[in-house]
């Protein structure tokens, strides 16, 4: 699409929301100001194409389509048949998969589907063959009752939440902590590198219905070959998030023993952050799994959403073009060059380095916690977020890190020179404060002091090292 084309479909679009209320019409060109003015290291966000961006604003909106293609619970669905149809094509060729299911609106109602596919055909499924019956429905009260406590009597294993896991993969704030009995597995305290030993231990002690691979703060690779070797030792379904890494899995830089698909019983992921699509889920899986995978709706989901799997389609057949795999590629090679920066600089970060998209910084090295550095750094022009570390002191609410990624700025064209830069940015804002106290002069997790010209003059020089690289260059809004 042309610059012009591309402007006057934005322009319009904020026209016609103006005429019913300006103040969101506002808010949408103001965030676009935002975010072509701040360095964006949020490892897990992404700029979507304007075509992806286009796709979710449409009639599809105003469909229902429980059911899946073809199965619908609702008549006039052929339309929204071929976008899902497109999409899960798309994301079966582009990943190597045997079945796709594109309607989760999240990753957690990704992994929600995953985890009840799992019990369904781990749990269910035998117990209504025992009771020699087709469904649920058909049970006795007396053997629904077994049936509801043997699938509220399950367990999971997967990587604890310091050490990079996610809160969906079985911590007791989020739903999937109250579905499963869970456990974590964690970190080497020397290296913070996963000690496979140490899973395979817990795996054959626990012994899990699910074992959990995948993290959201974890800058290393892992070898899937192993873990599905420690989850067939045990008999485990092996299921892996890879919501933070599909691009990159999408883009052959993880590949073997790095590329979950091939070993993992069910994967999930998002289909924004390193993928750079629309802000939704998706479930791969194998064929033993597809028919309970498809029960998504109405098993965990509601209607799903045709516009936003329409963005997906257009996301996932972008991902397929070769350029894409050369962006995969620049990713991590910025992720490294930007931890490169920050080590020579004297930061310290978790694991000593990346191998993939995200970088974790021990930000106690600087006195500070990572509530302190995130407010910091935003003042700064720098947006990234505060991230518990192995061990963490200061628990999950004010951290003692930061987790800084690279898929956002590779977007934007950024290479390992800005990266540098990126580096000494961050490093000065951090050098430069000082944490707090509170009112009875104890120390403060939150409070912190920077001088506000530094901050303003480095705001100033983020905003510098992002002009060669504008953000949307072919959409014009004045």
């Amino acid at each position: 699409m042309s610059r012009n084309a591309e402007s006057t479909a934005f322009r319009s679009a904020l026209e016609v929301i103006r005429a019913v209320e300006p103040r969101v019409a506002d808010a949408i060109g103001a965030e676009l100001t935002d975010q072509r003015e701040s360095l964006k290291l949020i490892a897990s966000e992404n700029y979507a194409s304007p075509a992806t961006l286009l796709a979710m604003g449409n009639w599809f909106s105003d469909k229902y389509a429980e059911g899946t293609v073809g199965r619908r619970f609702y008549a006039g669905c052929q339309n929204v048949d071929t976008v899902e149809a497109l999409a899960a094509e798309h994301a079966r060729e582009l990943f190597g998969a045997a079945h796709a299911y594109v309607q989760p609106h999240s990753g957690i109602d990704a992994n929600l589907v995953a985890f009840w596919a799992v019990l369904a055909d781990r749990v269910e499924s035998p117990a209504l063959k025992k009771a020699q019956v087709r469904q649920v429905n058909d049970l006795t009260e007396a053997d629904w009752f077994a049936l509801r406590r043997e699938l509220g009597n399950q367990r999971m294993l997967g990587m604890s939440l310091d050490a990079g896991g996610h809160l969906t993969h079985g911590f007791r704030p989020n739903i999937s902590g109250k579905m499963f009995d869970q456990r974590s597995y964690g970190t080497d305290p020397a290296t913070g590198l996963i000690d496979y030993d140490q899973v395979a231990e817990a795996a054959r002690e626990f012994k899990p219905l699910i074992l959990v691979g995948g993290y959201s703060a974890y800058p290393r690779k892992v070898n899937f070959r192993i873990l599905r070797e420690i989850a067939d030792s045990v008999g485990a379904t092996f299921m892996v998030d890879m919501a933070h890494f599909a691009g990159l899995v999408a883009g052959k830089v993880f590949t073997g023993d790095f590329d979950p698909v091939p070993h993992a019983h069910i994967v999930t992921t998002t289909t924004h952050k390193s993928l750079r699509g629309p802000r939704g889920g998706m479930v791969l899986c194998q064929p033993e799994l597809a028919d309970q995978v498809d029960r998504g709706c109405p098993m965990v989901l509601g209607g799903p959403l045709p516009h936003v799997m329409a963005a997906k389609a257009v996301a996932l057949a972008e991902a397929r073009r070769p350029d894409f795999a050369d962006y995969a590629q620049r990713i991590v090679d910025n992720a490294q060059a930007l931890a490169e920066g920050l080590l020579s600089r004297g930061a310290k970060l978790v694991t000593g380095g990346t191998d993939n998209h995200l970088v974790l910084i021990d930000v106690s090295g600087y006195g500070l916690t990572g509530r302190q550095a995130e407010q910091a750094l935003l003042d700064s022009g720098i947006v990234t977020n505060r991230n518990s570390v192995p061990q963490d002191p200061n628990g999950a609410w004010y951290t003692s890190g930061i987790r800084i990624g690279t898929p956002a700025l590779t977007t934007r064209g950024l290479g390992t020179a800005e990266m540098d830069q990126t580096a000494e940015l961050m490093h000065t804002v951090l050098t430069q404060t000082t944490a707090g106290a509170n009112a009875d002069g104890t120390p403060s997790k939150a409070k912190y002091t920077l001088d506000p010209a530094l901050a303003d003059k480095i705001a100033r020089q983020a905003t510098d090292l992002l002009a060669p690289f504008p953000l949307y260059p072919t959409v014009d809004l004045t």
